[in-house]
């Protein structure tokens, strides 16, 4: 099935959730021991700290301990594996949306069906994503990227988190011939150090990974990756401001469930996270970290998914995306 083909079938399954399951029985004390909070990526990225937040005020609800396990590896696929395969209703999954919108996209092969195994239950926040270069590095802003990049060939390197990312900036790259060398990580630490080291030229990963950095006078924000500026860095333009539209993208963190759960299970546990995006302290601990709280039900979430995978399945179109096998 091609990735065009597999849009439309993302689009009806996502608007279909709001009646699945419904014969499924919902057992009125769940929680009845620990949660495990499944998080596809390393400690300390964007994702990881949202689900960290929402777990500890879940405990406080649910009177149970919700447990988050990190499980980073080969773009999320480890975790998000790990997950499905694990016969537990205890566990649920804290994930970019990514694992929905951009995957069905790169990967022909993955060992699961994304769409129909996973069932979106919550957003938790949006992820503001950045643009970044190191301090003692002569770019100093998209322009002088591109300008660099076209006057050397093949000797810039860059890095990305996984997902969004490496997708719409390595399109934008390919689209505007520019030959850039990306770097696989796959860790976290390695990649901040190496850009505060000026080893990769460029970094591309949420706002509030990449500002201890620039706090530390070892980066520099060329420029802020979503429609509108970041309270953490106001100064700092957007893509659009800055001419390049197409490497505007916006990435979503959120709660999923497996396939076969209770309509009431989710509508409860969505319920819960969305009442806890909405409470101050936990907005303000988001946005202390780059990110921005989202509220919202099952359908909402489910919804947004899909205008997202639209979005980027035009993109893939645009650029002759050729999938991976």
């Amino acid at each position: 099935m091609s990735i065009f083909s597999r849009s439309v079938a993302i689009v009806g399954f996502l608007l279909g959730l709001t009646s699945c399951c419904g014969s499924a029985v919902f057992a009125a004390d769940w929680p009845h021991r620990t949660v495990r909070l499944i998080a596809p990526v390393p400690a300390g990225t964007a994702a990881d700290l949202s689900a960290r937040l929402f777990a500890e005020q879940l405990s406080r609800r649910w009177s149970q301990a919700v447990i988050v396990e990190n499980r980073p590896g080969a773009d999320g696929v480890i975790g998000v594996s790990a997950f499905l395969g694990a016969d537990d209703d205890h566990m649920l999954l804290c994930a970019i949306s990514a694992v929905v919108t951009v995957h069905p996209i790169t990967n022909a092969k993955l060992p699961y069906d994304p769409v129909r195994e996973l069932v979106p239950i919550a957003p938790t926040s949006d992820v503001v994503l950045a643009i970044a270069a190191p301090a003692k590095s002569p770019i100093g802003s998209l322009g002088g990227l591109v300008q660099a990049a076209l006057a050397q060939p093949g000797k810039l390197n860059w890095a990305s988190s996984p997902g969004l990312p490496p997708f719409v900036v390595g399109g934008f790259f390919k689209n505007a011939k520019l030959d850039l060398t990306l770097v696989p990580y796959r860790e976290l630490a390695p990649v901040l150090q190496d850009l505060g080291e000026g080893r990769i030229d460029i970094y591309v990963g949420s706002l509030g990974v990449i500002m201890p950095q620039v706090h530390s006078g070892r980066a520099r924000l060329l420029a802020i990756a979503g429609e509108a500026r970041a309270p953490l860095a106001p100064d700092v333009p957007t893509v659009i401001e800055a001419g390049f539209p197409a490497l505007r993208m916006e990435g979503v963190v959120g709660f999923f469930g497996k396939r076969g759960m209770p309509d009431a299970m989710r509508d409860r546990i969505a319920s819960d996270v969305s009442a806890i995006a909405n409470e101050p302290d936990i907005r303000e601990k988001l946005a202390a970290v780059g990110q921005a709280a989202r509220s919202g039900n099952a359908a909402d979430f489910a919804a947004l998914l899909n205008e997202y995978h639209r979005r980027l399945t035009g993109l893939a179109k645009a650029i002759d995306y050729q999938v991976s096998q």
